[in-house]
């Protein structure tokens, strides 16, 4: 019973789509999984900062709009009990349920690699000890998918000042009266503006632009509607040292602009939202020569390059373990793939053609998308301007101001936004599109169609956008690029 064909150690959603796509291709499978099934996701990362972000996104849709009645702050309570609804308050049993129902094993404890298509399992953070120790054996191949985990940046004082992470962030029982975030990334902005909507007096310090990996005009707009919800935004700002003097006081942080002048800023909480880093110190990548800080690069396989060899690859990984990929849906995808490649080889499948074909190499790197749940929001997928500089790459910008397509004047009398795609000169194909405004995540998609399939402007512009709706941006930028 303690010998699969695959284990994959982490059942988030990456682990459990890797799994899936596995015992699909006819594999036995087991995972192994030391917190909650669902993982990172589910209970303190997407899910629950969605729902928080919600509600007021849909008053701002309703505020403003001729005939609405206009809404007042917003139930902070009930927002928290949705919030809770959504994650199950921390009940995986239905995730569980969905394990066994395809056929999968679950053990739960702390999986460790102790050795080549080796795992041993000991008691999990939940105290899941009944299932522990125990040794799994997989005749094919084992799968990390740990995810990440925060990084505390060494900031004097900053320990000792017991910060939130993004975990408690989106947990928490209460709504501070005043929240310091530090961090100008997807968390900090999204959790500065789910905090303002209830209520909270909110900073944001950060070291430089907010949003740096989108284009420059969206993090522009992000701290633009910021401000407008009272958010005291410090960018181009390091933080210098933090103090609280007892756990019922406020947080002072010093910190100082680009010329070196220092004040103060304070707060109930203070949020740290500078990054992660995968998680592969605790998985015992030191029993097999691999170095347990550095994240585990993979060949577009998702096979472990380090531990390829000379013969087939046992050792697998995807999401954010890999240093690749930092969303779950680009980390699902990637997982997809590693099931279906290590279900071909282990049936001896190098058939191109074959659904479950290792040639099918994974293309995470040249198409991930991003949606930023802030107001407005933000959407991108593939390039930027700046990485097509980088990579000597000639485009074509253009650009469409979406508030002047008829679909955004029946959506709201102030709607805003703005539309980009990067156009490849040579190839006449979009290698890179940003949308900022209401909703604009839902326009990404069709975004994410042309990028992947690399389909020529000549061709978009016979995909005829219905009317009245806001992606008839489309046509617009097919008549900017000239068509």
């Amino acid at each position: 019973m303690d010998t699969f064909d695959v284990i994959v150690i982490g059942a988030g959603p990456v682990g459990e789509n890797a799994a899936d796509r596995a015992k699909r291709g006819g594999l036995s499978v087991a995972i192994v999984e030391a917190e909650l099934v669902g993982g990172e996701c589910s209970y303190w990362a997407c899910m629950p900062s969605k729902t928080l972000l919600r509600p007021g996104a849909a008053r701002a849709a309703a505020t403003g709009v001729p005939g609405v009645p206009q809404v007042g702050p917003l139930d902070a309570a009930a927002v928290l009990a949705w919030r809770d609804s959504v994650t199950g308050e921390g009940d995986d049993s239905g995730q569980e349920e969905w394990l066994d129902s395809a056929g999968i094993t679950l053990v739960r404890g702390h999986g460790r690699i102790a050795g080549v298509r080796t795992v041993e399992v000991t008691a999990g953070e939940r105290g899941d000890g009944a299932q522990a120790p125990r040794t799994l054996t997989a005749t094919h191949a084992v799968v990390v998918a740990t995810g990440s985990v925060p990084v505390l940046p060494d900031i004097p004082g900053l320990v000792e000042a017991d910060p939130w992470t993004s975990r408690d962030a989106t947990a928490a029982d209460a709504v501070p009266d005043s929240l310091v975030i530090l961090g100008g990334g997807v968390v900090g902005c999204e959790m500065a503006t789910a905090y303002a909507d209830l209520g909270s007096r909110v900073t944001l310090v950060a070291r430089g632009g907010l949003l740096g990996a989108a284009e420059p005009f969206a993090g522009a707009a992000v701290e633009q509607s910021l401000r407008e919800l009272g958010v005291d935004v410090h960018t181009g700002s390091s933080v210098v040292r933090v103090a609280r003097a007892a756990r019922d006081a406020d947080v002072a942080v010093t910190i100082a602009d680009a010329s070196g002048t220092e004040r103060e800023v304070a707060g109930t909480e203070i949020l740290v939202a500078t990054g992660r880093t995968p998680r592969t110190g605790d998985v015992g990548l030191g029993s097999i020569g691999l170095d347990p800080e550095a994240p585990l690069a993979i060949d577009d396989s998702t096979a472990v390059i380090a531990a390829v060899g000379d013969g087939d690859p046992w050792l697998y990984a995807c999401g954010d373990v890999t240093g690749r990929v930092a969303t779950t849906h680009q980390g699902k995808y990637q997982a997809r793939v590693c099931g279906d490649v290590i279900a071909a080889r282990a049936a001896g499948n190098e058939d191109a053609e074959h659904p479950w074909s290792p040639l099918r190499a994974t293309a995470d790197h040249g198409a991930q998308t991003q949606v930023v749940f802030t107001r407005p929001q933000v959407a991108w997928v593939g390039l930027t301007r700046a990485a097509c500089d980088a990579a000597d790459l000639a485009v074509d910008e253009v650009a469409v101001d979406l508030g002047g397509v008829a679909g955004a004047g029946v959506t709201h009398p102030d709607y805003a936004g703005r539309a980009l795609v990067l156009v490849d000169r040579e190839r006449r194909v979009i290698v890179g599109a940003t949308f900022v405004g209401p909703d604009a995540g839902e326009m990404l998609h069709a975004a994410t169609i042309a990028v992947v399939g690399e389909v020529p402007m000549d061709r978009l512009w016979h995909a005829v956008p219905a009317f009245p709706t806001v992606s008839e941006a489309w046509l617009r930028l097919a008549e900017a690029y000239g068509l």
